[in-house]
């Protein structure tokens, strides 16, 4: 069991921000990550339709034979992750959600502006997370419709990219910033174009980090650390017939 890979999914390119998190912190780790490009973005489907697709998603891993899978998708985590756990119960199931802790941990002058899909910000699991910190922080929910796309057709720099953000964003650095909470695996590959855009002193901040701690933890947990003393490997799958996916997987991998 120990030797077998983890199993990360996503609705597309995004989770590999979280797999290259993992890869860096469980170097001797095996991995498979699985990216449903064929339906991206999940942010504007149904509940149903996402919790049917991330359902898919895990039997495609668990046919992998994973030990452990990283649901490296704001939105599945949202609307799937309990259904998935109950489910699955006999393997860890690990998701993310908006690092809105650490964001307010920084206690910055300003508003903590959350950037997501518009169905991670409307469910339930979202609200709840807010409620946690709203009464000593002002937390400014950011929809992005669309972003997602940008980064699956490989568009992470440039001036399509750059409008978008700043017509998203001007109002808002009128009032005045604290911290960007990213809140879906797909915009770390646009850090550098929201720093162009706010400036280099207001924190940017995701999920990722938690979400590996929270893995390595678990299978420390439940004895499944890989114990070898060698780099492990990576295998990437697309559930899109365009090839180019796999390649700008590796690419935003840097493998």
């Amino acid at each position: 069991m120990k030797s077998r890979p983890i199993g990360f999914f996503d609705s597309g390119v995004g989770g590999i921000s979280v797999l290259k998190e993992a890869i860096k912190m469980l170097p001797n780790e095996e991995y498979i990550y699985f990216g449903d490009s064929k339906n991206a973005p999940y942010g504007t489907k149904s509940k149903d339709k996402v919790r049917e697709l991330s359902i898919e998603a895990v039997e495609f891993l668990i046919k992998e034979k994973v030990k452990a899978i990283v649901v490296a998708c704001n939105t599945a985590t949202s609307a799937a992750i309990d259904e998935l756990r109950e489910i699955y119960k006999d393997i860890p199931i690990i998701g993310i959600e908006p690092a809105l802790k650490p964001a307010v941990e920084l206690n910055k002058k300003g508003s903590i502006i959350i950037m997501a899909t518009p169905m991670t910000l409307a469910e339930k699991k979202f609200s709840k997370l807010v409620k946690k910190y709203e009464e000593n922080s002002t937390i400014v929910a950011l929809p992005c419709p669309g972003l997602v796309e940008f980064i699956e057709n490989g568009i992470v720099s440039g001036e399509q990219i750059r409008s978008y953000l700043f017509e998203k964003l001007e109002n808002l650095m009128e009032k005045g910033i604290g911290a960007i909470v990213l809140g879906c695996t797909h915009y770390p590959f646009i850090n550098e174009e929201i720093k162009q855009i706010i400036g280099k002193e207001i924190p940017i901040i995701d999920g990722s980090e938690g979400t590996v701690k929270q893995l390595k933890r678990q299978l420390i947990k439940n004895d499944l650390l890989n114990c070898k003393n060698q780099i492990g490997s990576v295998k990437i799958y697309n559930s899109s017939e365009n090839k180019e996916l796999i390649d700008i997987s590796k690419k935003l991998l840097s493998i």
